[in-house]
């Protein structure tokens, strides 16, 4: 039998493995056969996680604070571990239906060790309650557990460092919905670069939830006029969930 022959049966068989979906095994060079240049690509979003049953109620709140626990003591972000008073892991119901994302802490959360408790949390706080709800009926956290030095942007590597427990608050409180106030939010949870005014009004999926994505508080104290979008966001999240706001008192 002529001695290529082998050569040239292995090459047929990496070629039916790649037709069936095993892309990193390649023929030799030379011996591959020219294909149709691929489409082109476009950004997808982070895939959701795997479906989680949701903690029995007892326990959600132990596997918060434990988690809690272990927050208080990293220091993956060296420069954040540094400059930090303490963590702001989140605060809020165990058993949400509605979790609220932000970015990060600011000075005022820093020193609280509390999210959203300055400015903008006031802010917040009138917009929850407009909604009819209470602020302990919601949990609230952010992408960072630290307060990034002079309140900058969350980093890339930052916000994947703290990604585990922003996944393990999900998991644990299992929410019907998420609100993402700001692009830092949305951006890093759906793992997208769209602007937050193209993801406003649109529902996406994360984990088992449903995810809506609004302007920062902070955002609308500089600029009072987005004050009705937010409020139209946050109408659309009522609906979504068969609820009416209430009646303002006259």
């Amino acid at each position: 039998m002529p001695p290529r022959q082998p050569r040239r049966a292995a090459v047929q068989t990496l070629e039916s493995w790649q037709a069936a979906g095993v892309s990193h095994i390649r023929p030799k060079r030379g011996t591959e056969k020219s294909a149709p240049p691929a489409a082109e690509s476009t950004p997808v979003a982070a895939p959701p996680l795997p479906v989680v049953a949701p903690a029995p109620p007892a326990d959600r709140q132990a596997a918060l604070c434990q988690l809690a626990e272990v927050v208080s003591r990293c220091t993956r972000c060296t420069e954040l571990a540094r400059t930090r008073k303490q963590t702001v892991f989140g605060v809020g119901n165990p058993h949400a239906k509605v979790m609220f994302i932000g970015e990060a802490p600011g000075a005022d959360e820093d020193k609280q060790g509390e999210p959203f408790v300055g400015r903008a949390g006031q802010l917040l706080n009138r917009i929850i309650v407009a909604c009819g709800w209470q602020r302990e009926e919601i949990y609230i956290c952010n992408i960072l557990r630290c307060r990034p030095p002079e309140n900058r942007t969350p980093l890339p590597d930052e916000a994947a460092n703290c990604r585990e427990y922003l996944d393990g608050q999900i998991n644990i409180i299992q929410p019907e919905y998420i609100v993402c106030w700001g692009s830092c939010a949305a951006q890093n949870l759906l793992g997208t670069t769209e602007s937050i005014g193209k993801m406003r009004q649109r529902w996406f999926t994360y984990a088992n939830a449903r995810v809506l994505c609004t302007y920062h508080p902070s955002y609308l104290l500089r600029n009072p006029d987005a004050k009705k979008p937010v409020w139209d966001d946050m109408l659309l999240l009522l609906k979504e969930m068969g609820l009416k706001p209430p009646k303002l008192a006259t």
